[in-house]
């Protein structure tokens, strides 16, 4: 519902598995290469992300890739076989910083950059190269590659003309969704306030096909279909000038999405949280950047760099979180 079916499934859903298919210690830590523990945390953040790297380490893409040259997935393949297999206790993530620019246009290896755009590049990256080879597909089968099949919803967003009442549906296929923190206390507020309904007047008003011309709307957005994980960015710009919002907002270590789907009937939609990236400075164009993540032992890391220290839930559960990241 809401989309075209797609007319090819490039990777079937029901081949995706969510518990880790090895358990083990958690992997190396990553060096700093001058600027680059914006990229470390999210390096970090994908490597404990259990069906991604299921399907990294069975080395199924390297094995049918013919890419020349960069490959996004081909790249993270070897670097998760790395961190995971490697008796250091940290490692050099060269190889992504060597095509750092391949990856997003914006980044320079000797200058900071922010986690979260870092984020969106790699996964935009690493869809390409799951479509290159498959030239002319629909709109609806270039969202059934692994990365959306494990990172990809479905947002809604419903249109309502306020003189006639008449209602248009649109939708929009995500990766990760950013929330707006300004007034919210905790990570459920801002995800309630995001599905609330907004006033549209002015200049963002909308042309009504039956009222036939420019009226003020109520647009509401509300997640349609949900990922098997969950990516969030808490907005702590507080503007372009890199002014930061360093208010605590609380999340649970447990969410229910079912609150903030087109349908809230039926039973909760449980995520469990495995990853939390934090940004610590006082202002956004600043400052370091370090995660916590839930190894494929159960036990959560301090990961700062090459640092990787035993911590517990409460420690997780008490930072400024930039990135959070649940799993179904």
């Amino acid at each position: 519902e809401g989309m075209t079916p797609p007319q090819r499934i490039l990777f079937p859903p029901v081949d995706i598995c969510m518990d880790w298919q090895q358990r083990q210690r958690p992997g190396a830590g990553l060096r700093n290469l001058g600027s680059t523990c914006y990229i470390n945390v999210v390096l970090q953040c994908l490597t404990y992300t259990p069906p991604l790297t299921n399907y990294l380490l069975s080395r199924e893409h390297s094995r049918l890739c013919f890419q020349q040259g960069f490959c996004m997935m081909c790249i993270m393949e070897a670097h998760v076989r790395k961190v995971l297999r490697s008796s250091a206790s940290a490692i050099w993530p060269r190889a992504v910083i060597k095509d750092l620019k391949l990856i997003g246009e914006e980044f320079e290896p000797d200058t900071a950059g922010d986690a979260f755009e870092f984020l969106r590049c790699a996964l935009k990256a690493m869809q390409r190269a799951c479509l290159s080879g498959s030239s002319n597909l629909d709109i609806s089968s270039q969202t059934t590659t692994i990365v959306h099949q494990i990172f990809g919803g479905l947002l809604k967003s419903r249109v309502t003309c306020l003189r006639c009442q008449a209602a248009s549906d649109f939708y929009k296929a995500f990766l990760h969704i950013l929330l707006d923190i300004k007034e919210a206390s905790s990570l459920t507020a801002a995800l309630k306030d995001f599905v609330t309904p907004k006033k549209l007047d002015g200049k963002n008003c909308f042309k009504c096909s039956r009222c036939e011309k420019k009226v003020t709307i109520s647009k509401r957005v509300t997640v349609h279909h949900v990922p098997k994980v969950f990516a969030v960015c808490l907005e702590r710009a507080a503007d372009h000038t890199g002014k930061k919002i360093s208010t605590f907002v609380e999340y649970p270590e447990y969410l229910d999405l079912l609150p903030y789907m087109s349908d809230t009937a039926g039973e909760p939609l449980l995520y469990s949280l495995y990853a939390v990236v934090v940004h610590s400075g006082d202002t956004c164009l600043d400052g370091h950047f370090f995660c916590y993540t839930k190894a494929s032992n159960g036990l959560w890391y301090k990961m700062d760099d090459e640092s990787v220290d035993n911590c517990g839930i409460h420690a997780v559960l008490r930072q400024q979180a930039y990135l959070l990241f649940y799993a179904r």
